[in-house]
């Protein structure tokens, strides 16, 4: 058999040869400085995502400039690993753009080194509003005491499923409190259907969750446990990492989960993922980027909390990315007036919906809402379905290592599925690496 009909429509990519290629023009001066003909302030806006985020980001950035037509916006994208990649090269020089989309995990990193700009003035004087903020949300962009960056999204995590394979497989649609045996277990009986993907390869019920260190942590918080104690310390054992890899280790090898040679093939699109690939039911993601899974498979895909440990919840909400600006920056004061629009304006809110996941802003979030539709209004919906169950506060920003760290547990993990190492020798690995790099 094979699964339901498999629609592949571009959903963007971070093509190579259009790295950060500029969707908006602008011009520059010789030494770099951002500044226009007729003296008008240019800014550089950089961030990652589809080609949604794309579309919306621009719109957005083209009524600021109607609205401020002393600034023009050069902006630029890419996928996640070219964007974080890019993005580090150019906090290596001191470069940051202007304005710039941040991962919860880069804001002790830069903020740490000095390449972020000291938001505080501009949320003190009224340029940067965050009265409609959570205050818990707000607090993720701070780092020592000051405020480097803003949120952009708030969100959770979830399981995308197709529900068609459910039914066909006679496993029920995942309610909250879900157990991660009952996860195993769907993915048993999906897998036991005997269907092939695309390209002939074995159709899983399950994407192998091994890899994913975001989703560890959830299991983890379900444990009572933390992924960082501190920021020199981890907050769990490697038991406890063991424990895990065990865990998907067992189901890889009973032909329950992707395969390693499917698992390496994964990277920070949509359609790099198993299920993505069509050779999964499953997968484990952000709310954000789960709009990016319908358009790809079908209307039948949703979104699902994730699995609990006997009843105890382990997912969060936190920043789905933050938006900061480089501390090189020559217009402060414009990347602040940029920064406030793309969170605050109503015109703007409406713009973006949810490509972010659910806006910051409680005022906005609660007027978008009433007009989402399809898998935008999947996501809103889903967020209040979790927050009314019950969630864990968020963690403390991972320390300046995690980015390497996260890295290394894609690494380590993929040993173990290729039959190269043990769980508990890639977790001493691991937990040794992490110690190293804590310190």
């Amino acid at each position: 058999m094979t699964p339901p009909s498999f629609r592949r429509r571009a959903v963007l990519g971070a093509a190579a040869g259009a790295l950060f290629a500029p969707l908006l023009t602008g011009c520059s001066d010789g030494d770099g400085a951002s500044t226009a003909a007729g003296g008008k302030v240019t800014l550089t806006f950089a961030w990652w995502g589809n080609d949604d985020r794309a579309q919306r980001t621009n719109a957005a950035v083209a009524l600021f400039e109607k609205r401020h037509p002393n600034i023009t916006v050069r902006t630029s994208f890419a996928g996640y690993p070219a964007y974080v990649q890019k993005l580090a090269t150019q906090a290596a020089g001191g470069d940051l753009p202007d304005v710039a989309q941040l991962d919860y995990r880069q804001i002790s990193q830069y903020a740490g080194s000095g390449t972020l700009l000291d938001l505080g003035p501009y949320v003190k004087n009224g340029t940067l509003q965050t009265a409609d903020f959570e205050k818990t949300l707000t607090r993720t962009g701070v780092y020592d005491g000051r405020q480097y960056a803003l949120p952009m999204g708030k969100g959770t995590t979830g399981i995308v499923y197709d529900a068609t394979v459910f039914k066909k497989a006679g496993v029920a649609t995942p309610q909250p409190g879900w157990t991660w045996d009952d996860w195993a277990e769907a993915g048993k009986k999906i897998s036991a259907l005997g269907m092939k993907g695309p390209n002939g390869h074995t159709y899983t019920g399950l994407s192998d969750l091994g890899v994913n260190e975001d989703a560890f942590e959830t299991w983890l918080r379900s444990r009572g446990k933390e992924l960082y104690a501190s920021e020199h310390r981890l907050g769990f054992t490697t038991d406890d990492l063991t424990d895990f890899w065990t865990f998907t280790d067992r189901l890889r090898r009973a032909g329950v989960v992707s395969q390693a040679r499917d698992t390496a093939q994964i990277g920070g699109a949509v359609e790099d993922t198993p299920m993505g690939r069509g050779i999964a039911a499953t997968d484990f993601n952000w709310d954000a980027p789960f709009l990016g899974y319908p358009p790809l498979l079908g209307d039948q895909v949703h979104f699902a909390p994730v699995p609990t440990t006997d009843g105890k919840v382990g997912q969060y909400f936190k920043p789905t990315m933050l938006i900061g600006a480089g501390a090189g920056t020559q217009h402060p004061k414009e990347a602040a007036e940029l920064i406030d629009f793309l969170l605050n304006d109503p015109a703007a809110g409406k713009i973006l919906g949810v490509t972010r996941s659910t806006p910051p802003n409680e005022k906005i979030a609660e007027s978008i809402g009433k007009s989402l539709t399809g898998p935008e209004k999947e996501v809103y919906d889903y967020g209040r379905t979790i927050a009314a169950h019950g969630t864990g506060a968020p963690p403390m920003a991972p320390p300046r290592g995690d980015v390497v760290l996260q890295v290394s547990f894609q690494r380590d993990y993929q040993r173990v599925s290729y039959g190269m190492e043990s769980p508990r020798g890639a977790a001493e690995e691991y937990v040794a690496e992490a110690k190293r790099e804590l310190r």
